[in-house]
């Protein structure tokens, strides 16, 4: 137990304004001086033992009536560790300015909100801690040691801003399991380590605009399986280092709008991600593998322009999609685009390899929106890059199927090959007409409707079978008519099947 006596002048201050909750503030006024980077230059002056703070905090002259007991220092040196692991702390706790030797050990305390801002601190470990209110660490430099908040619970905000955390592990924040009431603002925060988040419940959100996170190499945030109401990595967010977002649930927003992602390998992992809105309008385009397989989104906006040459989109399911950029105009080394949905579909195929759900979602979208003339242009490019995993037969008649009824989503096409090639035997059999079987007998000859009657297949129009050619050229047009006629007919019926099928 602490004497009194025992106590320098500093500590006596500190002791003596406890009990009432007056601020003890050691600041000379000078920055230079204030600086708590500078802090281990402080004298004794300026110096308060780490072993008088926690007897403070654990009850020590808490017994004078009149005031609120609180410990409030500012602009001090504390050495030794603040060892406050499994205790009951009752009281407000509240640094500023100040620096910390040693790591703050709070594993497994119970405390009321804590402040330590503006401060240098070597580490802390809150590990299941249970803070009623919040960790005010604003503006704070954690140098040294991580920031451990594993499993522990708060009815309050965690407050990063401006905050600055350098550890020599991996990780700068372990935060697993983390239960907040409220949410994590850390605005502007810098970290040489990784964030690491997994299974966090946080009620408010995660607000990360203009943070820089680096672990180059390794994982910038890990936040998979979280729960909130928002993520936002926008306004400048920096991760060096790849995003991990897998099986995480975000009601509403999560945005990395104007931020830039550089990862080495998977730069933005989603898998299994469900999510309110989505935006990734990144700054510049990512460094790296995105990961959207079997991620829900009930709105998705993004860049052309963000995304980077391989994006996995198996499963990856939306209830509407938009770019909110403008297409640009081609440059030296650039291909133009016409429309939205030429730009939607090349956003498709960086899909590795042939995934028929991407055009099928997207197919799905623009009939949802009423453009099904869209939705069919979707699809026959479905088909089209269907058709390069095939067989060399199962191509060639992919290919014919193409270019006569575009796989049944263009039908169309089958009259204009029917009416071209009506047209060439009408004016190739009106100039050197047939020779009649029976002179004398049936109608007179009709190059119009002998043409028809060798393409239709099905049926006759009386006029095949009344007529022979003296010309081998003129009768190897009318055998090639009659192929003709069998293809264009059988490609139609498939073509037309093939939609049914899938409509």
């Amino acid at each position: 137990m602490l004497s009194y006596t025992e106590l320098t002048p500093p500590e006596r201050e500190l002791w003596d304004a406890f009990p009432e909750g007056r601020p003890v503030d050691l600041r000379t006024g000078a920055p230079d001086a204030d600086a708590p980077s500078a802090g281990a230059r402080w004298g004794p002056e300026r110096t308060v033992r780490a072993a008088v703070v926690a007897a403070l905090l654990l009850g020590a002259n808490d017994h004078r009536s009149g005031g609120v007991a609180a410990l409030r220092l500012a602009g001090t040196r504390i050495t030794g560790r603040l060892e406050l692991s499994g205790a009951e702390i009752c009281h407000a706790f509240s640094l500023k300015g100040c620096r910390l030797d040693e790591a703050v050990r709070l594993h497994g305390a119970t405390t009321r909100a804590i402040e330590i801002t503006d401060s240098w601190v070597a580490g802390i470990d809150a590990e299941l801690a249970r803070i009623e209110g919040g960790l005010d660490l604003r503006r704070s430099a954690i140098e040294g040691g991580s920031l451990i908040l594993v499993n522990a619970r708060m009815t309050g905000n965690l407050l990063l801003e401006d905050a600055k955390i350098s550890s020599p592990e991996e990780w700068a924040v372990l935060a697993g399991g983390l239960a907040l009431d409220g949410g994590v603002f850390a605005r502007r925060l810098t970290t040489r380590g990784g964030f690491r988040v997994p299974g966090a419940r946080l009620t408010s959100g995660l607000f990360l605009q203009g943070a820089r996170l680096e672990n180059t190499g390794g994982v910038a945030l890990a936040a998979g399986g979280v729960t909130a109401s928002t993520v936002d990595c926008s306004q400048g967010f920096i991760a060096q280092g790849s995003v991990r977002l897998r099986r995480a649930r975000i009601e509403g927003l999560l945005t990395f709008g104007g931020a830039r992602l550089n990862g080495d390998a998977a730069v933005l992992d989603c898998v299994a991600m469900q999510v309110g809105e989505f935006d990734c309008r990144t700054a510049v385009p990512l460094a790296g593998l995105v990961d959207l397989r079997s991620a829900q989104a009930t709105w998705c906006q993004d860049s052309e322009r963000s995304w980077p040459e391989r994006v996995l989109l198996e499963g990856f399911t939306y209830g509407s999609i938009r770019f909110l950029d403008t297409p640009y105009t081609a440059g030296q080394g650039e291909t133009p685009v016409r429309d939205e949905v030429a730009r939607r579909l090349a956003w498709v195929r960086r899909n590795p390899g042939y995934a028929p759900q991407p055009y099928e979602q997207l197919a799905g979208w623009y009939r949802q929106i009423g453009h099904d003339d869209d939705a069919r242009r979707v699809l026959l490019a479905k088909q089209r890059h269907r058709r390069l995993t095939l067989s060399l037969s199962a191509r060639a008649w992919g290919r014919l199927l193409d270019v006569t009824v575009g796989y049944g989503y263009r039908p169309w096409l089958a009259g204009v090959w029917l009416l071209t090639l009506t047209m060439l035997g009408t004016l190739a059999f009106s100039t050197h007409p047939p020779i009649p079987v029976k002179p004398g007998e049936g109608a007179p000859f009709q190059p119009l409707v002998y043409t028809l009657d060798l393409l239709i297949p099905i049926g006759g129009l009386g006029q095949r079978g009344g007529w022979y050619w003296s010309d081998d050229g003129l009768q190897w047009l009318a055998y090639l008519l009659i192929a003709f006629g069998w293809m264009l007919t059988t490609a139609v019926l498939a073509g037309v099947t093939r939609t049914l099928q899938k409509n």
